[in-house]
């Protein structure tokens, strides 16, 4: 169904708002909450209304709903100031107030609903690893991240908005490292050379050869170990929030990590405060409500000693020595104001892997997520780099370069 307002038109089929003949980027939840108002016109829909629909039900804080509101009315040229489109209606709900047009368009075909199915591989010692690909299109993979739940992620907004939208143009594989989430959690010894094995059975397993590979955080430790292993198979690389060396490293003087702690003191859903303290130093901005969600999903996709493991090997990492064996196309993408990996370490990887690219977001947050000011310019952008490709021999279509 396609809905024309104002100068914008909503197509739920394609899953596309446009504005003044220009796509605009929207995060899930905002593109539910703009249909539901916009195959309502003139009519007050209720807050309980909008928690059912966009949020499936759950209760969600205040701060999280009104995120989404600004978005929807930025997204169609509305503010709330103005209220030319969608009208507040104080402590009740919300009113679209602009004149909609709906139509079928002919013979559109509907996409399938998304589904995850998760499968399993094996080690060669018997382990069994958790891998799921959902999507449809050029292969990417999702590598090396170390906290990871391929279920508990796949039904949290925050991480679902970005593998909904690659999952829109790409064949998107994500897995559960040896130790955690899903797969086997016996880990007699963590390394990073390990993870990126298991990177690599789980591409084997799906029956990627070459795909492009994106990684977040520590995920980077053994995203890069895999594209300097085996540069056939990576056909290039986004690093988002990496770091060269870890905070031991790079500091010699920090005699303890402060999150070896927290993770001594706070690893369990009774103590998620602890977690989400940690947490919320990675995520200054927020919102609060992802913050726990991130929290709990870190606290129930590993042990206790498998964490205390990880924290020890990322405090004195060091990649200097691997950079310049990276041989694919690598971007960069790094938040200005990172307290704990600071942009400096964004520089290291950028002056050390050879023709890498450095693009710096203005926020705090480690990671953008949803409801963050640069959400929409750094999915953007990273969907824009993961399809850079000479020809897609599915579509035959060649892209333009990245700028």
């Amino acid at each position: 169904m396609r809905y024309a307002f104002a100068n914008c038109l909503l197509d739920t089929d394609e899953l596309t708002l446009v504005r003044d003949a220009e796509e605009i980027a929207v995060e899930p939840q905002v593109f539910d909450l703009l249909h539901l108002l916009a195959r309502n016109p003139g009519r007050l829909v209720t807050r309980d209304e909008i928690l059912a629909e966009v949020w499936n039900g759950r209760i969600v804080s205040e701060s999280a709903i009104s995120a989404r509101i600004a978005a929807a009315r930025k997204a169609v040229g509305d503010d709330g100031k103005a209220q030319r489109i969608i009208q507040t209606v104080t402590r009740r709900g919300l009113k679209f107030v602009a004149e909609v047009t709906a139509d079928t368009p002919p013979a559109l075909l509907r996409p399938a609903h998304m589904v995850q199915r998760i499968r399993y591989t094996r080690t060669a010692e018997g382990k069994s690893l958790a891998y799921a690909v959902i999507g449809a299109g050029p292969p990417v993979v999702r590598g090396g991240y170390n906290t990871t739940d391929l279920e508990a992620e796949w039904n949290t907004p925050s991480e679902r908005a970005m593998f909904d939208a690659i999952a829109e143009r790409h064949s998107l594989l994500r897995f559960d490292p040896i130790g955690f989430g899903r797969s086997d959690r016996a880990l007699e010894e963590f390394s990073f050379d390990t993870l990126a094995e298991n990177l690599k059975l789980a591409a084997d397993a799906a029956g990627f050869e070459r795909f492009a590979l994106y990684s977040e955080s520590g995920g980077v430790l053994s995203a890069l170990r895999f594209a300097v292993k085996y540069p056939e198979r990576v056909s290039r690389l986004a690093i988002v929030g990496g770091y060269a060396e870890g905070r031991g490293r790079r500091n010699p003087d920090l005699k303890a990590d402060v999150m070896h702690s927290l993770v001594t003191e706070g690893w369990t859903a009774q103590e998620i405060s602890f977690v989400s303290a940690m947490m919320l130093s990675y995520f200054p901005e927020g919102p609060l409500e992802a913050i726990h969600d991130m929290a709990r999903n870190m606290i129930n996709a590993s042990s206790r000693e498998t964490m205390l493991k990880v924290r020890a090997a990322i405090h004195d990492v060091s990649l200097l020595p691997l950079l310049p064996q990276v041989r694919c196309p690598t971007l960069i993408i790094h938040a200005r104001h990172d307290n704990v990996h600071p942009l400096s370490e964004a520089q290291k990887l950028a002056a050390g892997i050879p023709g890498a690219e450095l693009m710096v977001l203005e926020t705090a947050n480690h990671i953008p997520i949803p409801g963050n000011a640069v959400w929409d310019e750094y999915q953007s952008t990273l969907l824009g780099f993961l399809g850079e490709r000479e020809r897609s021999p599915a579509q035959g279509v060649t892209r333009p370069a990245f700028p």
